[in-house]
């Protein structure tokens, strides 16, 4: 089996290199500068539970030099897909598969879609259909991402917590090629479970970042802070209920309720979201794939979402003001 990570920041360098730990999985990795540098130079290494291992994936620049794979994770952020599918085509093959995991609406969400949207673009994530075409949704294997983990330095990975990587196809079938992956990621030593609704929990863990994110951007707190105040709270929670009347129109069956997701991350306690932490260190912030997409969504269904807008409004000013988002 050949997977390529292409992307290889914290969550595709903990995949590589799990995966490399194993050994029965020819693993090629793509990344670039001083991290590409570093893992060609002195191998991957991932701390990780007290452990430190270091593995030597083949690491490479370019999508040419990996050459066809089996499969291809991606873990870009959203907004760099259109820019990097021209670069990605060299990776595939007749039956290379994709596998998203990236956070927020995939570009793919309508293929196969159980509605009356079947095949619509989501123009927040793929705005000219770009992503589409060149990475065409039938290859698409859903990922969700709940480990979190960190580029320590170049060629170093801290993993900090969990490590679920939910799959699931588009239509909903256990394919060979949705089960040989997931057996390969279990026997790597991730939790790998094989949904056949993977578009609810996408919209879970789509929930919390629609709204924590965007708010810690504008106030700069953590979700500690934000669950804790009163002030805060509340509008995360009202973004979110405006948000799950979206996902139920289309179709989306929520498991848990607005509360107990907020106190889930609460659990998490004094974390700074990925939006503000780009935000801080001056990278593109991925406003759109987390809150554009919802209100696009919205007017997709006919349905009024007037704190998410307004939410998106603000986000995206202090985003541009900061040099950190152009639309």
């Amino acid at each position: 089996m050949r997977i390529c990570v292409f992307g290889a920041g914290a969550i595709g360098g903990l995949m590589a290199a799990k995966l490399a730990a194993k050994g029965d999985v020819e693993v090629t990795v793509v990344a670039r500068g001083p991290h590409l540098a570093a893992m060609q130079a002195n191998g991957l290494r991932l701390r990780s539970g007290g452990q430190d291992t270091v593995v030597h994936p083949r690491c490479v620049g370019s999508a040419a030099e990996a050459g066809v794979q089996d499969y291809v994770v991606v873990t870009l952020k959203a907004h760099a897909l259109p820019g990097a599918a021209p670069q990605m085509q060299p990776l595939l093959g007749p039956d290379t598969a994709i596998v998203s995991a990236v956070n927020g609406i995939p570009w793919w969400y309508f293929y196969k879609h159980p509605g009356g949207f079947e095949d619509h673009r989501v123009a927040s994530v793929d705005p000219d259909g770009k992503v589409w075409e060149m990475l065409h949704p039938s290859r698409a294997i859903g990922a969700i991402v709940y480990p979190a983990a960190e580029v320590a330095e170049p060629g170093i990975i801290e993993h900090t917590y969990g490590d679920r990587f939910t799959l699931g196809e588009p239509d909903g079938s256990r394919s060979a090629r949705v089960n040989a992956l997931s057996e390969a990621l279990i026997a790597a030593g991730f939790k790998a479970p094989v949904r056949p609704k993977i578009r609810d929990e996408i919209w879970v863990k789509l929930w919390g970042n629609l709204a924590f994110n965007p708010i810690s951007a504008l106030t700069g707190a953590t979700l500690d802070v934000i669950t804790g105040d009163p002030g805060q709270r509340q509008v995360a929670r009202d973004m979110m209920l405006e948000a799950q009347a979206v996902g139920e129109k289309l179709g989306v069956r929520f498991g848990i309720d607005v509360d107990k997701r907020i106190a889930g991350a609460a659990e998490v306690g004094a974390h700074k979201t990925s939006m503000l932490q780009d935000l801080e260190r001056g990278r593109p912030m991925e406003i759109d794939a987390l809150l554009g997409v919802v209100v696009e969504m919205a007017e997709m269904v006919d349905l009024p979402v007037p704190t998410c807008r307004t939410v998106l409004a603000l986000v995206r000013a202090r985003g541009r003001s900061a040099g950190c988002y152009s639309g």
